[in-house]
């Protein structure tokens, strides 16, 4: 009976009768009705996108999701105990983040209240993440107000996230499966977002425009250093580079601009918006107080400014150098392998974070020494690394730890609070333990064996895996759920063949092992020709064997079998080597000389014999 009197309003809604909604759910209304074709009487079941589908839309979110991270855990905590659900979906509505009890997991999905669902307006009528991404507005959808009666007694309120060019690329959402009556109950749920959803995007800006001025604005001054209203990036001319939402409504505002259109304000004067002018931006600095930094926009209004000087940049480095990568990052990869400089430079952005991280890699490419070169580049405390393949179904203590009367015993988690948790092989993990997992993932607490109330942990958690996690979940070798929570941001390494180091691996590896010689270019294009289904342990072995009495410069001679027999493909692998360095250094003989250890003219005579 409830569901035909919401279809019955709906088609006199359609027909122009006066309705008491708001008018936010009265346009799409008409929206899913005129534009989508969407028929009230019919069912939608929530959709979740594929498993590949979803890990596109994550990896184009990695970087939103990292800042977001520490923003939508704090909301979260404060919403939890209340049965909300928290979920962060992209421009094109899919849900890439979510934080819900694991309890009601089953329920949650049904209503698609979970990762990649999808909620697009055009797909699952009136909801509040898919018209918010319609009007660019925060707004509550509360029960009856969801066009389709699949919905009815959900209540959700959501707040866009803009970028610092104006563009709308994500909505921060939290939902409720029943919730009190009244429609009003939403309003503090719509501010905590708003407020959240503001302080994203000026961790966003903040983090873009480290060379820039930036110039924050509040109306009151005792907020304004520690929780700013609004924030603005100018270049050196005093142009606007970049903005908040809150700061596009404010300059929009005072130019007498419509809003929506932000990206015209992008490259104007800040003085065509503010009483400012660049060389007063000294001024607004905290060398004074903030009640003397008063600000007025052209349109009358007064404000309060904090200006933020630019960083200083670094000296500049010798061309050809590559970027500077924290120490225990550096010492990973050769100079010339540009994929894992470009890795490595991933994971040196990634490591000051909080964001779960997946490394994945064949067997021996040096997944649990990248996961612990992370932490240590990034975080401070223990770093604890947990085999999982060693883990048996008996042994949820060792992981989680236990409490019998008022003794705990404490677990390997205890043992990372305030550090770095790896969970090596993964994949291996007992199935009841991945389970557990899931609070400790989704709400940053997990529950000791025989504990009533859980336990809270600063931890960052970074997980290794043979292989794609993802393609496990889905032939169903692992739980779907906790795959996706662990691929906060994937690591992919590459296997030894495919790397472009080999030499300065083994060289390094040699030397590591007390050899004081070096690889010849012919031992080397055997090493070359080898497939190495070790990687890097394997190489590791090799090294070692031919540390111990051999000459200065290792030979193809020297080489044990299987080595040895890719010796009548030496010359293939001499002359790929020699293509691929000269491609390198654009031709440069002495460079590639110098690269090979050997002289200019053995190079000019190489490219001879091989027609180069």
């Amino acid at each position: 009976m409830e569901d035909l009197r919401h279809i019955r309003e709906i088609e006199q809604v359609s027909q122009g009768a006066p309705a008491s909604r708001d008018p936010v759910v009265v346009a799409s209304w008409l929206r899913c009705l005129n534009q989508h074709g969407l028929d009230p009487a019919r069912r939608a079941e929530a959709y979740i996108v594929p498993d590949a589908a979803l890990r596109a839309h994550r990896q184009r979110s990695e970087d939103l999701i990292a800042i977001a991270r520490s923003g939508i855990e704090n909301l979260y905590r404060l919403v939890a105990g209340q049965n909300y659900v928290l979920l962060l979906a992209d421009h094109s509505g899919v849900t890439v983040e979510y934080m819900g009890d694991a309890a009601q997991k089953a329920e949650l999905r049904r209503s698609g209240l979970f990762l990649g669902a999808e909620w697009r307006e055009s797909r699952a009528g009136t909801n509040a993440l898919g018209a918010c991404l319609e009007t660019g507005e925060s707004l509550v959808i509360h029960q009856s107000d969801h066009f389709d009666v699949t919905h009815g007694e959900l209540s959700c309120t959501a707040a866009p996230i803009y970028d610092t060019r104006g563009k709308l690329t994500a909505v921060l959402d939290i939902s409720l499966l029943s919730s009190p009556r009244p429609r009003v109950s939403q309003m503090l749920a719509l501010n905590l977002v708003r407020q959240t959803v503001r302080r994203i995007e000026l961790a966003n800006i903040m983090a873009e425009s480290r060379r820039e001025w930036v110039l924050r604005l509040s109306g009151s001054p005792d907020f304004l250093d520690v929780d700013p209203e609004a924030a603005v990036s100018l270049d050196g001319a005093g142009c606007v580079i970049g903005m908040t939402h809150g700061a596009a409504r404010l300059l929009a505002r005072a130019a007498g601009q419509d809003w929506r259109a932000a990206g015209d304000l992008i490259g104007r004067p800040i003085s065509d918006f503010l009483r400012v002018t660049p060389d007063r931006l000294e001024d607004l600095t905290r060398q004074r107080p903030a009640a003397e930094r008063l600000i007025q926009t052209r349109d009358g209004h007064h404000l309060f400014g904090h200006a933020i000087e630019p960083r200083r940049l670094p000296l500049a480095r010798t061309r050809g150098d590559p970027p500077a990568l924290p120490p225990a990052l550096r010492d990973l990869a050769g100079p010339e392998d540009a994929a894992m400089a470009d890795l490595l430079a991933h994971a040196a952005r990634l490591a000051p974070g909080r964001l779960p991280l997946l490394i994945e890699g064949e067997t021996g490419t040096g997944k649990l020494t990248l996961a612990r070169a992370i932490h240590a580049a990034g975080r401070v405390g223990p770093c604890v690394s947990v085999p999982c393949a060693e883990l048996a179904e008996g042994d949820e203590a060792l992981l989680f730890g236990r409490v019998a009367g008022r003794r705990h015993e404490p677990g390997l988690i205890d043992g990372a609070r305030g550090g770095t948790l790896i969970l090596d092989k993964v994949g291996e993990l007992p199935a009841r333990m991945q389970g557990r997992l899931l609070r400790l993932l989704g709400e940053g607490a997990w529950l000791p064996i025989g504990a009533t109330r859980p336990e809270r942990a600063d931890l960052r958690l970074i997980a290794t895996h043979q292989g794609d996690l993802l393609e496990a979940a889905s032939a169903g070798l692992f739980r779907r759920d906790l795959a996706h929570r662990l691929a906060g941001a994937v690591l992919r390494l590459p296997p030894l063949r495919a790397r472009r180091d080999l030499l300065w691996l083994a060289e390094r590896l040699l030397k590591a092992a007390g050899g004081a010689g070096r690889v010849s270019p012919a031992a080397w294009a055997s090493l070359a020709s080898h497939d190495w289904p070790g990687n890097l342990h394997e190489l590791h072995h090799l090294m070692a064997q031919l540390s111990a009495g051999l000459p200065r410069v290792v030979g193809p001679a020297d080489l044990p079998a299987p080595f040895a027999e890719n010796a009548p493909a030496a010359a293939r692998g001499d002359a790929a080597l020699l293509r691929r360095i000269l491609v390198e250094t654009g031709g440069n003989v002495s460079e590639a000389a110098r690269r090979l250890g050997v002289d200019r003219t053995t190079v000019h005579r190489r490219i001879r014999r091989y027609g180069l």
